[in-house]
């Protein structure tokens, strides 16, 4: 009986060593990846939808049996600030755990932010913001872009803006480094196709009462109120030009194309222009992939306009570990070298400053409390028509 005992004791202990041996093998070793944007204040939803978008592509890459490492995401809230921004960016660079990470929704916080990862070597993509410094003030290899800039997007808007017939329009953009480009950039694409631009007032980006900018815009009766801001403040400007019975066009920028644009106005958003790079994500060679995932993943959040370029984003992170491994430095080196890479947004190709080139801007009209695309609105076809049209 004794003898019998010590067998199976013996088969027992074999079995317990040979499954422990498999499951060593199969364990994989824990890497860390990074998310900042702004999950609170008045441009959160755009933040909790990348956030989402970023959580998408690191979920998928875990249920993959293929994958060589399991990924952990490190999530951190700049509020769309920038002296949080670069509190919070320390913070996640200088932790060697994390080893890259997509940030950044707001151009204010991603150039403050710029000289830090280059500090650490902390490898980024940006998935949202657009001012063009972000990736041409410098030429950290550290910092990359996804998305486009706002030149291309304003040389399309004032392009639109002249087609239409519009000569007059009024500027009102915040004092960040955001508003300000746009306004350069919109001012100078519009005056070089003749329009005129009779007023430009900038704001705070927590102003709440715009009585005296916009009441000296109307004595000034402009065509288009030019709009370079976010959502928040874009809410507010719309609704106190009803008030003081302005008629002119609202033209904003990728910062209210949004859901929460629309629900802030309700019937007042009505007839708003904004232009954002990219094609509308319904569109998007991965588009359908990336929302029927998105959908089965059960957010309480939509990923907002810029999700699809967070899940990019963190895509070709994660896909650059798995090719190098979890090495800042390696990383970086991989990340100089995408060119014509596949992703759901279309071809991905760094340039030497990190920044890929978006060519296809697409032009939105607010329709019956939806952005549409201009070309396929009614408004394009002249069965509408924008305040002031000919």
């Amino acid at each position: 009986m004794s003898r019998i005992v010590r067998q199976l004791g013996l088969f027992f202990a074999s079995a317990l060593f040979v499954g422990a041996l498999v499951a060593t093998a199969q364990a994989k070793d824990r890497v860390k990846v990074g998310f900042i944007g702004p999950l609170t204040g008045g441009v959160s939803v755009n933040g909790l939808g990348g956030r989402n978008s970023a959580d998408l592509a690191v979920r998928l890459r875990n249920a993959d049996a293929k994958a060589k490492y399991e990924y952990e995401l490190v999530v951190l809230d700049d509020e769309c600030k920038p002296n949080v921004a670069v509190q919070v960016a320390t913070k996640m660079a200088a932790d060697k755990e994390i080893v890259a990470a997509a940030t950044h929704y707001c151009s204010a916080t991603a150039i403050a932010t710029v000289d830090i990862y280059h500090k650490f070597g902390f490898p980024i993509i940006v998935w949202g913001a657009v001012l063009p410094d972000i990736t041409y003030r410098t030429k950290y290899a550290e910092v990359h872009r996804v998305n486009g800039t706002m030149i291309d997007q304003n040389d399309a808007n004032a392009e639109l803006i002249s087609k239409l017939g519009f000569k007059t329009v009024a500027v009102i953009h915040d004092t960040t480094d955001y508003g300000k480009g746009h306004n350069a950039y919109f001012s100078k694409s519009f005056a070089r196709l003749g329009g005129k631009i009779v007023g430009t007032f900038g704001v705070t980006s927590d102003q709440q009462d715009f009585t005296a900018e916009l009441t000296q815009i109307k004595a000034l009766n402009p065509e288009v109120i030019y709009f370079g801001g976010l959502t928040p403040i874009g809410v507010r400007v719309r609704s106190q030009m009803d008030k003081l019975g302005i008629k002119a066009v609202f033209d904003g920028t990728s910062g209210i194309v949004s859901d929460a644009f629309i629900q802030g106005l309700g019937p007042l958003a009505e007839g708003a222009l904004a232009f954002r790079e990219g094609a509308p994500t319904e569109k998007l060679p991965g588009g359908k992939f990336f929302l029927e995932n998105y959908a089965a993943q059960k957010y309480d959040s939509p990923p907002e306009a810029y999700g699809a370029f967070s899940y990019a984003a963190m895509d070709l992170i994660l896909d650059s570990i798995e090719k190098v491994g979890p090495d800042r430095k390696k990383v970086i080196e991989e990340l100089a070298n995408v060119k014509d890479r596949d992703s759901i947004i279309g071809k991905v190709t760094f340039d030497d400053h990190g920044q890929n080139t978006v060519a296809l801007i697409t032009k939105y009209v607010v329709q019956d409390g939806k952005f549409v695309e201009w070309d396929d609105s009614e408004y394009a076809t002249g069965k509408r028509k924008l305040p002031g049209q000919k």
